[in-house]
């Protein structure tokens, strides 16, 4: 399986790819797309086109970003917020399943302290693929973010293989509600 990472960001939006093979980690590839000061339209359409090419390029078998968090500035959020969804489209119109991760659970995923700081996650990024160098702060968590969702997918894979037990009460839980 193949895996995309992002990392959503008005100026800079951290990418990182990554082939999963049974409990193997592989690095395919990683950078940003940067997007020039120009108008807000333009910028999105920068980051769209940009994640357009890497699924035309790689051709991802899925793919994860990161959640945004409340900032003090409000319009800060709101912008980040629009590069996301700028991102999640270009995700969307490729037709690659989508699955969002918290920065805490990227940060426990990678370093397995849910407050580790940028340079912890570049570390753990460099040991868990075996990269022969530093990658960018961006492209670190665009590939802890892979990282999350590949052993996130393990723990999914594995609750799908296991065998319900059924009793003569048993319940199905759907999208949060009860079903008998």
């Amino acid at each position: 399986m193949r895996i995309l990472g992002i990392d959503p960001g008005l100026r800079v939006t951290g990418f990182g790819i990554i082939d999963k093979h049974k409990h193997m980690l592989t690095y395919v590839t990683s950078g940003v797309i940067r997007t020039v000061n120009t108008d807000l339209p333009n910028r999105l359409g920068t980051i769209f086109d940009g994640v357009m090419s890497l699924i035309h390029e790689h051709h991802p078998d899925q793919a994860a970003i990161e959640k945004i968090f409340v900032n003090v500035n409000p319009q800060s959020t709101l912008l980040l917020g629009q590069a996301r969804g700028a991102a999640i489209c270009g995700l969307v119109a490729g037709c690659i399943p989508v699955a969002e991760y918290a920065a805490l659970q990227l940060k426990q995923a990678v370093v397995g302290y849910g407050h580790a700081t940028k340079n912890q996650i570049q570390q753990m990024v460099v040991r868990l693929l075996n990269l022969d160098g530093l990658p960018g702060t961006d492209a670190a968590d665009a590939l802890g973010i892979a990282i999350c969702h590949a052993h996130g997918n393990k723990l999914i894979n594995t609750l799908g293989t296991l065998t319900p037990v059924l009793t003569k009460k048993s319940y199905l839980i759907s999208r949060g509600r009860l079903i008998r």
